[in-house]
């Protein structure tokens, strides 16, 4: 079978390599079988033996002819059926003769684009030798084609850059390369690629020319250097800048707080006061400018701990609470009971916030008050701070413009109230550096509205705890007689305890409606005049278990009306407000007990210490000379590291140990770090006394701090001092012997 196959196989391919033999070859065997057939039968049919019949050569010769007929039909149906075919192959070989004009066309055009493109295409063999490479890598190579094919022919690498590898294999890298133009950066993409099949894969290497691209970004590089280098040497210069402000403001503002502790006539504490004032104004001028800096320089640190919110926000309100009623105004707070006892975040930071902005609205504020609100936001764990205030308001083209750097409403505004400008501005970023958000809504002549919404998660120890326990005021009618934006706020909190709150802003009407049910409480405002509110408790004795006086701090040592069962200090904490109305009715208290307050560990006292203090500067060691002095501690100065170490080094022989060393960072022939790192170094040698050493410095950059604790410091005192800082560091030191500020 396989033998007659082939045989058919070239019999076939005989016929297509010579059609004319095998033409002449068929036509001579048909003519001689046609022949060969009529001449043997027409000699046979006249032999004397044949038997020739009319009748049967009749029918035999019909059979001949429709036998011919039948092959005739035959071939005539398989002519056409050939035909057919050949209709179909023409039209077939048309089709593939345009497809293959089609593709040459295409690659054509392929191979104009290839040539023509910028890009450098290179093809290598698995030897490494060149097979193809388009028109611009032989212009960059500056030799003809046909002289780079079969050669390893490749550029001089000048520098190798990064490199990298995609995940389906190829390679990516820039390399500076020489060129007969120069030097040139080129990215380079490289891949092995198969042009034919059964053919080993070739390397192929397309290059781009990015050396604008490549000295661009290293220009931009060097100018991101250049800038940051100008970035630490401005924070490196308010720095020291700040330092040698801070020290002579030490000396100002400390000095100033001695003076007005001893004996002056009325002009000259007036003139004292003045000082220590303007002291203080200059010290927040160079906080916000460090704090400007900072957050530009994007060395503005967050912090998350926990911190209890509602302690937060009234210590907030009782620091602004003396600058606003010294402009009889009145400053209050409410934190929705729905928010969580502790949150995480940075308390300091958002304590800075919340006081610029309480700030502000006493500033631009002449008459009514400041509330403070703190209630759920709109997202999960999102709480929203609204300051409100009754002031002069923003003019809505101003509003767009405020939070830039020192920027204010107008110049009027600028001129009227004073300040940099920069407050808001510092707000806002760090209110977005913390993942929140700020906003204002203001009318001229009718307030303010500052919100800030920022996401606080709850601590995992507050869940389920409160803040205080709230008394149970459910059904109980309480009498609240007061006017402004802090009585608003107790109504609003007595109602959320249960309480039917009945406020009243005038002393009259308060007066005649005491007798219309039996009160559980009344709360007297102070501010209606003391012989006012001193009628009204009198005539609310027999309507009211117990009778409560709202005080400002100023007034909280006047004599007061027995018919009072006590007093609560504006602004008012919630958690004093709830002791005082869960206390037992009708307690006597002519002296008027003093106002509940949250428990508070007994201070120790820090009498007797023995303080080595090593600080360069006259004025600010005669200043804490004073301080500790007036505070009841010795005190030894020294006037540089060298003379401190020496100090220390005799007290720790001679067996008397100073309990303190407060140094000095920047110091004369020795500065603080290396004296406290020679102490430390002494202390492992010895084994000795482990002394306390703070920090005194001006410098509040971090790198600065790093460095203290590098050095075995226990923690800092920033310049200028404050007294009272002073006395709780050193309340700390009593209690533990460690000082951790």
């Amino acid at each position: 079978m396989g033998r007659t196959f082939r045989i058919k196989v070239r019999m076939r391919r005989f016929r297509r390599q010579h059609p004319r033999i095998a033409f002449a070859i068929r036509s001579f065997m048909i003519f001689s079988a046609t022949f060969g057939g009529a001449y043997g039968f027409v000699t046979g049919s006249r032999s004397e033996n044949s038997g020739y019949d009319p009748n049967t050569f009749a029918i035999g010769a019909s059979f001949l002819f429709a036998l011919a007929c039948l092959g005739l039909a035959t071939l005539s149906m398989r002519l056409r059926f050939v035909n057919k075919r050949m209709r179909k192959l023409a039209a077939h070989n048309e089709a593939l003769i345009d497809r293959n004009w089609e593709l040459k066309e295409a690659e054509e055009r392929a191979r104009s684009l290839f040539e023509q493109q910028g890009d450098l295409i290179v093809l290598r063999d698995h030897q490494g030798r060149i097979t193809f490479a388009n028109d611009a890598y032989c212009a960059l190579a500056g030799q003809a084609r046909s002289a780079l094919i079969g050669t390893r022919f490749d550029f001089d690498v000048l520098e190798q850059g990064d490199s990298a590898r995609e995940s389906n294999g190829t390679r990516i890298h820039d390399q500076r390369i020489s060129t007969s133009s120069g030097a040139r950066w080129i990215a380079w993409r490289e891949g092995f690629v198969r042009l034919d099949a059964g053919q080993p894969a070739e390397l192929q290497s397309v290059g781009r020319d990015v050396t604008d691209r490549t000295e661009t970004e290293r220009a931009l590089s060097d100018a991101r250097d250049q800038a940051d280098a100008a970035n630490r040497a401005k924070s490196r210069f308010l720095a020291m800048a700040s330092h040698e402000i801070r020290t002579p403001l030490n000396g100002i503002i400390g000095m100033g707080g001695l003076l007005l502790d001893t004996t002056l006539t009325p002009e000259q504490t007036t003139y004292a006061r003045a000082v220590k004032t303007s002291g203080e104004a200059l010290m927040a001028l160079i906080e916000e400018l460090l704090d400007y800096s900072k957050i530009e320089a994007g060395k503005l640190d967050l912090d998350q701990r926990p911190f209890a919110l509602s302690t937060l926000i009234e210590e907030v309100t009782e620091l602004l609470a003396p600058r606003a009623q010294a402009k009889k105004l009145e400053i209050a707070a409410y934190v929705d009971e729905q928010l969580p006892l502790e949150v995480v975040g940075d308390a300091a930071r958002l304590r800075q916030v919340l006081l610029n902005l309480a700030g502000n609205a006493i500033k631009f504020t002449a008459s009514g008050g400041v509330a403070l609100l703190v209630e759920p936001g709109i997202w999960p764990n999102e709480i929203s701070f609204l300051v409100r205030d009754t002031g002069i308001g923003i003019a809505p083209e101003a509003q767009s413009r405020i939070f830039r750097e020192f920027e204010q409403a107008d110049d009027r505004v600028a001129r009227t109230y004073g300040g940099t400008g920069l407050g808001l501005a510092i707000s806002e970023r760090i209110v977005k550096r913390m993942g929140g958000r700020i906003t204002l809504e203001s009318e001229p002549g009718k307030g303010s509205t500052f919100e800030v919404a920022i996401p606080l998660a709850p601590s995992q120890g507050s869940a389920g705890q409160t803040t205080f326990p709230s008394p149970d005021l459910a059904g109980k009618s309480i009498l609240l007689v007061a006017a402004g934006i802090e009585a608003s706020l107790i109504a609003r909190r007595l109602e959320r305890w249960g309480g039917q709150t009945c406020l009243v802003t005038d002393a009259t009407v308060a007066e005649a409606l005491l007798p219309e049910r039996s009160w559980h409480a009344v709360l007297l405002d102070r501010a209606f005049g003391s012989d006012i509110t001193d009628r009204l408790g009198e005539a609310a004795r027999a309507h009211a278990t117990q009778r409560l006086v709202l005080l400002t701090p100023s007034s909280r040592h006047e004599k007061l009306s027995t018919a009072f069962t006590g007093f609560l200090v504006k602004p008012l904490r919630a958690a004093s407000l709830a002791a005082r109305l869960a206390l037992a009715p009708e307690i006597a208290s002519p002296d008027l007990a003093p106002e509940p307050a949250e428990p508070a560990s007994v201070r120790p006292r820090t009498s007797g210490l023995s303080i080595l203090v090593a600080e360069d500067n006259e004025i600010n060691a005669l200043l804490m000379r004073s301080l500790l002095t007036k505070l009841g501690h010795r005190v030894v100065i020294a006037v540089h590291g060298e003379a401190a170490l020496e100090s220390w080094l005799a007290a720790s022989s001679a067996g008397t140990p100073y309990d303190l060393v407060l140094m000095d960072i920047q110091m004369p022939q020795l500065d603080g770090i290396e004296a406290t790192k020679r102490i430390r170094a002494h202390e492992a040698a010895t084994g000795g006394h482990h002394t306390p050493i703070l920090a005194l410095t001006a410098n509040t950059l971090v790198e600065d701090r790093y460095a203290c604790f590098e050095a075995g410091m226990n923690g800092f005192l920033i310049k200028p001092l404050d007294r009272e800082k002073l006395d709780e560091a050193l309340a700390g030191l009593a209690a533990s012997r460690q000082l951790t500020v």
